[in-house]
């Protein structure tokens, strides 16, 4: 197993930039998959898929186009293994908001020595075909995200980024605005000093932060931040926006 995007994180500080696949379609991701996207996760939390789906995505990215990774809905074994067997290339977990959580979503991701991850004669093996080399390159090259969404999770910050093993400290703006009791004002201060707490927890303990933006504006506040893992908005989201630039021509 080869991961790019993990390389790519571990060798340069610049941002990279993906997007966020929201809608089951496979049509819309083989349409998005060319236009210049370093990575997609793969929602399985809020968006409508099914592991059948979940997997044939993953198998139009796999020989070209943005790496593929997979939210998945919750911290559960399951759930990562499901995902990571189809062949994703790494899992975003949500709503981690403490030491034990992040521990759990790397030994979810990770083979004995380093997790509890069972092997499988899956499609991230080609079906038991390579499956001496996926075992050996895997707990490597498989990138674990977890989301920082709760005010819980800002004051353990520090424990979370220290765990071994997690990669990627990803912000959840609309869930960490929410818990900090201010709605949708994902603008404010308050929630902006939070962000500067991730990413500076990141940088003392090696790690990359991520958020998602839904706006210009948005995008050149997390650059400015110093946040490396950047979600342009989702796939629904160019669906929407466009079609009104075209009404509004």
């Amino acid at each position: 197993m080869k991961n790019r995007l993990k390389a790519r994180l571990r060798d340069s500080k610049e941002p990279c930039f993906g997007t966020w696949i929201s809608s089951p379609s496979l049509l819309n991701l083989d349409a998005l998959k060319g236009a210049g996207f370093e990575w997609f996760v793969i929602d399985t939390e809020h968006a409508p898929m099914n592991p059948e789906t979940i997997a044939a995505m993953i198998s139009i990215l796999a020989s070209e186009g943005p790496t593929p990774l997979v939210r998945v809905g919750d911290i559960d074994q399951y759930l990562v293994k499901q995902a990571l067997d189809a062949g994703a290339h790494g899992v975003l977990l949500p709503l981690v908001s403490t030491e034990a959580q992040a521990r759990n979503a790397v030994a979810f991701a990770k083979y004995p020595p380093d997790g509890v991850r069972g092997a499988a004669a899956a499609a991230a093996t080609r079906y038991g075909a390579e499956l001496a080399t996926y075992l050996r390159t895997a707990n490597a090259e498989t990138l674990v995200g977890v989301q920082i969404e709760t005010k819980e999770a800002i004051s353990h910050l520090d424990a979370i980024a220290a765990v071994p093993g997690v990669d990627v400290l990803f912000v959840g703006p609309q869930d960490l605005t929410l818990s900090l009791g201010l709605w949708d004002d994902r603008k404010h201060p308050t929630v902006r000093a939070a962000m500067r707490e991730v990413v500076a927890a990141c940088e003392r303990h090696g790690k990359v932060p991520g958020t998602l933006v839904v706006d210009p504006e948005e995008k050149r506040i997390a650059i400015e931040l110093g946040f490396r893992f950047i979600s342009l908005a989702s796939d629904i989201r160019f669906l929407l926006e466009g079609a009104r630039a075209y009404r509004n021509f």
